[in-house]
Order: structure tokens, then sequence, then C-alpha cells
């Protein structure tokens, strides 16, 4: 088979290639990193919501207090309504009813505001609480960001040298070829090529008969289930 040869010697080399990277994905300075980094974009949607949250009761709370304060006035209004039929002998008893009625709804109002206005004292604190942690983990992110860089670039000559020994065993293979691996290879599949013996793949999807036709004739072919580049062993 054209480029096979070369085809496993890539990813032979290549092997290399991802041990590094997952030496590197493992580290603690990435795995803090990517913690903060998670942190922070999480944050942002947080603080949005928060603040949306702490307008939209804002709102409700003044809202709230224009009724308390319109219904404090009713009220003023009847008192003195009473004290004119008082003097003028007529009877007041409807309208010390609707008076005291409109007491007892302001209670309520004002006891459903003073809720309002503990829900905003908890909804700024939370706000000011998370702003906090956003900023001290915004400085944490920015020194694990330089302490991953410095653990990376440690081993950029080692990751350089293997890719320049990829570039060079690359030459050899088919472009149409080594463009389908460098895919499979970015979507994690690994290992890609892979040699089989049988009527189905190492993932135990079973051949179809064209391609167990192109597998007997040297051809390399694609698993439907697993995506990987097989050959005949």
């Amino acid at each position: 088979m054209t480029g096979l040869k070369e085809l496993l010697q890539y990813q032979e080399v290549d092997k290399e290639l991802r041990k590094i990277e997952q030496e590197l994905a493992s580290s603690e300075e990435r795995k803090k990193y990517m913690q903060a980094k998670k942190f922070i974009e999480s944050a942002r949607e947080k603080l949005d919501a928060q603040e949306a949250r702490a307008a939209e009761l804002r709102k409700a709370k003044e809202t709230l207090a224009a009724r308390c304060e319109d219904m404090a006035k009713a009220i003023s209004e009847y008192g003195e309504l009473d004290a004119m039929l008082e003097e003028s002998g007529g009877d007041v008893s409807f309208y010390k009813k609707k008076a005291q009625e409109l007491s007892e709804r302001l209670r309520g109002l004002k006891a459903e505001l003073n809720r309002l206005v503990s829900d905003v004292e908890g909804a700024i604190g939370e706000y000011k609480k998370l702003r906090e942690q956003t900023i001290a983990m915004q400085k944490q992110g920015a020194e694990y960001t330089e302490k991953f860089k410095q653990v990376r670039n440690a081993r950029a000559a080692e990751t350089d040298a293997v890719n320049a020994r990829l570039a060079e065993i690359g030459k050899s293979i088919p472009p149409e070829i080594l463009e389908k691996y460098k895919t499979k290879r970015r979507e994690r599949i690994f290992p890609i090529v892979v040699p089989v013996g049988g009527d189905m793949c190492i993932c135990g999807m079973e051949f179809s008969l064209a391609q167990r036709g192109r597998l007997a004739s040297g051809e390399l072919v694609e698993c439907e289930h697993c995506r990987r580049m097989l050959y005949k062993a």
C-alpha cells in the first residue's frame, strides 16, 4: 500500500507528541489555569444575571413605594373628610371603614416593600461578593497563565523536534491521506491507523462485503463507527 509504512511511522512519532500534550494537559499549572478560566467565564454570566435581578427588584421597590405614598395620601384625605363630617353632624362610619381598609392595605404593602428592600440588599450583596471573587480569580488566573506558559515553553524544544520529524515523514505520505489523518487527530481519535485481522474493526463494527474486498486488496478503509483508518494486517 502506497504510503502505509510512512503513515505508520508518522503515527509512531505522533505518539511522542501526543504524550507531551497529555503531560502538559494534566499538569497542575494547566489545571489551575483552566479552573480560573472556567470560573471567570461563568462569573460573567452570573454577574450579568445578578445585576439584572437587582435592577428588576429596585424597579419593583420604587413602584411599590409610590403605591404606598399614594395610599398614605388617600388615608390622610379621609382623615380630613372625617373632621368635616363630624362638624356638620354627618355619619362618618362609612368613611372610617374605608380609611380602615386602606390602612390595612397600606400595612400589607409596607410589609411587602420591606421584603423587597431586603431582597434588593441581598442581591446587591451577592453581586458585590461575586465581583470580588471574580477580581481575585482574574489575578490568580493571570498568575496561573504565566506559570503554564513557563511549563509549556520548557517543553517547546522537545515539541519542535518531534514536529520537525513529523514534517519530514509527512513529505512521503500522499497529501489527501495525511490531511485525513490530521483531521482525525484533531477529533481526538488515537490510534488512528490500526491493523485488522478479521471481519470487524477493533471497535466491534463488522465490515461490509465491499470493505472486506478493499482491505483484501491492500487499501485503507475507514470504519463507519469509530472512524479509524484500517488496513489488513
